[in-house]
This record gives C-alpha cells, structure tokens and sequence, in this order.
C-alpha cells in the first residue's frame, strides 16, 4: 500500500556508494558488481511515499559502519538498482522502500509497515513500533539476515535478496512475528497480539507471539501455517504451506510441537500436542502426527508411521521431499 502525506513531513537518504565485494561470515566472498548510484529528485518523482520515515536520533540509529559493509544490505541494495533500471515503473517503490534507507532494520520496518497497516493502525506507528525494537534487539537483527539469506538459498523461487524483502510473504509473516514476539516479552502482550491478528489477516500465517522460532527459518509459501502459543521451532528448519503446529485440545500449559533444527515439514503436515519432531527429521506433505519422531527419521501418513531415516544431515537445507 502506499502511504500519502505532504512533501514538509518526507526525510528520506539519499543512497550511498557501496563496495564491490564484501566478507560473508566463513570467508566466503559476496560478488557485488559496481553500479554508479541512480540520481533521484524525490521531491519531483517520490511524494508519495514521504510519510512514514522517523526523525534520525540516538534511539533510532544502527551503526554506519556496519551497514556500510553489512554484505546482505548491500546485495539488496544493488539489486534493487538493477530492478529499477529494468523496470521504471517500479522505480519509485524501490526507491522508497530500499534505496532510500541506510540500513536492512530501516526498509524492513518500512515495508512491513506498509504491508500491515489499516485505518486504525497507521502506517507510522507501525514503522516506529517495528524498528524501535529491531534497532534494540541484536537477535533480531542477526535472524532477519539468515533468514532472508535462508529463503535464497533454499526456495527456487527465490532469485534474489530484494525479492525476498519486497514480496515473500513468508519472509514479512515471520519478520513481523518476531517483533511481536520481543513485544509480548516485553510485557505489551496486548500490543503483540494485536499485530498477531493483523499478521494472520494480511498473510494468512498466525504465530502465537509467545511461541518460541530459531533464526534461519524458510516459510515456503507459508499460507495456513498455524504454530502455537507454547510450540517451539528450532535453527535451520524450513516449513511448507499449510502446516499446523497445534494442540490437541485436551492439554493445559505446554501443549504444542518442538521441531528440533534442521528439520523438514512438509505442504499440509499437521503435528499436534506437546511432542518432539527430532533433529534433522522429516515429516512427509499431508502427514498427521501426534508422536515423537526420532532425529533425522522420516514419517508419513494419516495417523503418521515411521519409514526410515534421512540421508541429509539437515534435510531442511536440501529441501527434497
């Protein structure tokens, strides 16, 4: 959606120069290939999009040196360039939702902000509410980049970076649970639930913002998931759409699933109760499962039976079914 407001309220960056390759974490080199910065008049082109931005100050700041080498931003950033020079019309939204911020935290609450907002919840106070707590939240700020880099590297569908910011909608469900989740344990648990409903309205993913998800996460599709208010998601796990981590409705306190990381879920699993989906195990597409399942050992079927182990370590990343 876009956001309307007058040119006095717009502050927007201008963008910066970036490297031509930068360090990932393990030594591995991220090819940047070197674009001369595009010259945008935002007055002029972008009048749309000038609300929603907050002042720049202390509590709303994130270190210029590590964005300035952050390898992720800066792959989003020259792709967004690109997209923009292919495609015109599209010119003015990566503008205003990339190129004109200084940091990953800055678009994604920009975005997700935009992605979320109704007449009752303005798109500016979402986007404060979204980077107040990402700016002060270091664990977020480390899992919204594995797992953008989880959904290009285990969804084909998945070309870029940018794309994945822009328009993966598993991607913008997780990263709004996440704020929600430092929310609710923060104590603003009305405030959390809140955007709990509105994430399940707009995505079609509800995530209890008490449950408990580890960092490297694909939600592949990610229409109809459901995971519970005690349910537990571990590192490096990748679910498919339609997967429900619930309770059986019999059960008080803790009640939902814990996927040990690495794990694979498959289209349509159900997984009920308070029982444990073992390390790098898989749980085939439309399987109901309401037992333990050893790690890396691979059930299937209504009820579920088990049928052997995996070959992968963490089937999660190799994504085979």
């Amino acid at each position: 959606r876009i956001i309307i407001g007058s040119s006095s309220s717009s502050q927007m960056l201008t963008p910066r120069n970036t490297q031509k390759k930068e360090r990932r974490e393990g030594g591995e080199s991220l090819e940047i290939s070197k674009q001369k910065p595009m010259d945008y008049k935002f007055e002029k082109v972008f009048p749309m999009y000038a609300l929603g931005l907050p002042n720049h100050d202390d509590s709303n700041s994130i270190d210029s040196d590590f964005a300035a080498t952050d390898p992720i931003w800066i792959a989003i950033k020259e792709e967004a360039k690109l997209e923009a020079e292919k495609e015109p019309i599209l010119s003015s939204f990566l503008y205003a939702s990339i190129l004109s911020h200084d940091c990953l935290e800055r678009a994604l609450a920009f975005v997700l902000a935009n992605r979320l907002q109704n007449p009752t919840l303005l798109a500016t106070q979402l986007m404060d509410i979204f980077l107040s707590v990402m700016i002060q939240d270091r664990g977020i700020q480390r899992s919204i980049r594995l797992d953008v880099q989880a959904f290009k590297d285990r969804d084909p569908a998945c070309l870029s970076y940018c794309s994945a910011l822009l328009y993966f909608k598993g991607y913008h469900s997780l990263q709004s649970y996440r704020v929600a989740h430092a929310l609710w344990n923060q104590g603003r648990q009305v405030l959390a639930l809140a955007l709990q409903s509105r994430i399940s309205e707009v995505f079609g993913v509800d995530i209890h913002p008490a449950a408990r998800i580890g960092e490297g996460i694909l939600l592949d599709h990610a229409t109809g998931v459901v995971i519970g208010e005690t349910a537990v998601v571990e590192n490096r796990v990748s679910l498919m759409q339609g997967v429900t981590l619930g309770g059986t409705g019999k059960e008080l306190g803790d009640r939902h699933p814990k996927v040990g990381q690495g794990a694979l879920i498959g289209a349509s699993a159900t997984i009920l109760g308070n029982i444990t989906i073992g390390q790098g195990a898989m749980v085939a597409a439309g399987s109901l499962v309401m037992k333990d399942v050893p790690p890396h050992g691979v059930v299937a079927g209504i009820p579920a039976r088990f049928i052997g182990y995996m070959d992968e370590q963490d089937p999660s990343l190799t994504m085979k079914h």
